[in-house]
């Protein structure tokens, strides 16, 4: 990460904030202290630190008995934020008292430039001053403190606004007319009309918290079919939040796109066959693949360029792979193993096979292909094991619940009309990497600032939108970096310790960039299984049987977890999924018969 970049950008914001000072109007009579606990001696009163990361300390302090510490984590940059009543078009100066390296003093939301001053490095407090004049119709701001990338904990305190007050804020109205739309097997999509003065609002299910939106509508999803739920929402701004709406009652679906390929067995075992290439696990025919495998994805159908949409699949040559069966004796494999309740999907991509639909021509070539491919083979379905450089976010696209970027939305497109096309019956599978998956409680796309990696967490908007269509999501637990679980500590691969932090997440849902308004939810247990290599040469991290079942045992059982804390238990975790069967064939079927003898209970 080069930090360069994003220093010389705010080393210009402090320029042009210094070249406000002196165009600075006199402060007027009616000018007060508009900060609320700027010495935090009552705690975080007034404040609200993102991701948890801020606590008030006893030492060190510039004045009082209490001062703000946070500890930057990840993307997280700790910031400590209040929203503060302000007149408009009216002078106020911001000040504050910091310790640490790269501390950031602002405000946003002035309604002319936002302002924000910083120190590169104060061993001892150091006062921060900016100021800055509303605009014509601002009547508040939000007032902050954060750090910078692994710069380590910062200190605040006697944290100063000065200005005309402003008219108090009200809470807002209870909101009316909650309405609860169709419903599917797995979600119900709310709306209510916009109260006056409301910046968020909470939806409640059950009297439970469920999530905030800032617009007018939000869909509960990760609900159970054949279920009635009870809704509420409330209306919130800094003045608090309201009495809570009258209840709406709805009633989710029996099935349908909320679990696709439901009849797989209640714990399934996922595996791809290299049916289009060989390597050294060597060839393996379909009809000599085990009945211990219940999903078999064909790796892979690849596109005849990265734009083109245009995917194809044909068996391995007789050159490369000399056992190679017939494409007849093939399909009629295909037939027998469906005959004996099995699944054979068509897995698009893999390392080698980047697919960007960018445009809505390759879109709809995508689908006249991929259907062209499931029909001459007769599969169940589609695996999506996009890789590389498929998936990336455009600069701006920042909110996983409402994509605008071309490839996020045209393969989303793609796969609803697959969906619509083969009905309730069609198997929808997914292999993200970590990367572009749990990754994305610390990184989203290129970040506020910009210079992230634009395909951190990159999958989550396809996930989240395919939810109530997808039957499994088996992430690759391997060839992975090390990542941060919700316990904010990194996990690396090769045990059970990852599997278990890396599945918590799928199954508990986590801000994504830690940001607490926008929370990724969680899947059903029936719809997650753990992706993992079948032996120490199909890939890095590969985990030895004993430490597979101790991360059984953690997530369904809540038994041999170690030190990572699960936020649940899922006895209805569906499987494993691994890479692949020809590796574990190579491997004297090692991870299947683990697998099979595995006390699932």
């Amino acid at each position: 990460m080069d930090r360069t970049r994003p220093l010389t950008l705010l080393l210009a914001g402090v320029l042009a904030a210094g070249g406000l000072v002196s165009l600075t109007p006199v402060a007027q009579a009616a000018d007060t202290e508009l900060a609320r606990n700027g010495g935090f001696e009552s705690g975080l009163d007034g404040w609200s630190c993102t991701a948890g990361s801020g606590a008030v300390v006893a030492s060190p302090v510039r004045s009082g008995t209490k001062a703000l510490q946070a500890t930057p984590a990840g993307s997280d940059h700790a910031k400590c934020s209040q929203t503060v009543t302000v007149k408009p078009n009216s002078a106020y100066t911001l000040s504050g008292w910091v310790r640490g390296s790269y501390v950031y003093l602002g405000a946003s939301g002035t309604g002319t430039s936002d302002v924000s001053t910083w120190t590169q490095s104060a061993s001892d407090w150091q006062k921060l001053n900016t100021t800055f004049t509303t605009g014509a119709s601002t009547t508040s701001v939000t007032i902050y403190t954060h750090g910078w990338y692994g710069t380590g904990v910062y200190h605040a305190d006697d944290v100063s606004l000065i200005g005309p007050g402003g008219d108090p804020v009200q809470i807002p109205a209870t909101p009316t007319g909650l309405t609860a739309g169709s419903p599917t097997s797995t979600s119900v999509p709310l709306s209510w009309p916009a109260v006056a003065g409301a910046t968020s609002y909470k939806v409640y299910r059950g009297g439970t918290l469920a999530g905030t939106a800032t617009g007018t509508s939000y869909t509960a999803t990760g609900l159970a079919p054949s279920t009635s739920y009870s809704f509420q929402v409330s209306a919130v701004n800094s003045a608090g939040e309201s009495a809570r709406s009258a209840a709406v009652s709805a009633t989710t679906t029996s099935g349908g796109g909320g679990n696709p390929g439901g009849d797989l067995p209640a714990h399934a075992l996922v595996g791809y066959l290299h049916a289009s290439f060989a390597n050294g696990s060597g060839y393996t025919r379909m009809a000599d693949v085990p009945d211990s495998w219940d999903v078999i994805n064909l790796a892979f159908g690849e596109p005849t360029s990265v734009t083109s949409g245009d995917i194809r699949f044909s068996l391995c040559p007789a050159t490369e792979c000399p056992n190679v069966e017939s494409a007849a004796d093939f399909k009629a494999a295909i037939k027998a193993k469906q005959a004996a309740g099995k699944k054979v999907l068509i897995s698009i991509g893999g390392q080698n096979g980047q697919v960007q639909l960018s445009t809505t021509a390759a879109r709809d070539t995508f689908v006249s292909s991929v259907s062209k491919i499931i029909d001459e083979y007769g599969l169940d379905g589609l695996d999506i094991d996009f890789e590389g450089h498929s998936l990336s976010l455009q600069t701006g696209d920042t909110d996983f619940r409402s994509p605008t970027s071309p490839v996020i939305v045209n393969l989303i497109s793609a796969v609803k009309s697959l969906k619509a096309k083969y009905g309730s019956d069609f198997v929808l599978t997914m292999a993200p990497e970590t990367f572009f998956v749990q990754l994305g409680y610390q990184y989203y796309g290129s970040g506020p600032w910009g210079g992230q990696d634009p395909r951190a967490g990159a999958y989550l908007p396809v996930i989240h939108a395919l939810r109530d269509d997808l039957t499994l999501l088996h992430v690759q637990d391997y060839n992975s970096g090390s990542i941060m679980g919700l316990d904010n500590q990194y996990h690396s691969m090769g045990g059970a310790d990852f599997h278990i932090a890396m599945t918590d997440m799928l199954l508990t849902g986590f801000p994504v960039a830690g940001n607490t308004e926008r929370v990724f939810p969680a899947l059903r247990p029936e719809q997650v299984a753990i992706g993992l290599p079948a032996s120490t040469q199909a890939g890095n991290g590969h985990t030895t049987p004993s430490e597979v079942n101790k991360a059984l045992d953690c997530l369904t059982k809540k038994t041999n977890c170690g030190t990572y804390q699960t936020h649940g238990t899922w006895p209805a975790l569906r499987g494993l999924m691994t890479w692949s069967i020809n590796w574990d064939r190579f491997n004297g079927w090692e991870f299947s018969r683990n697998f099979d003898s595995y006390g699932w209970s």
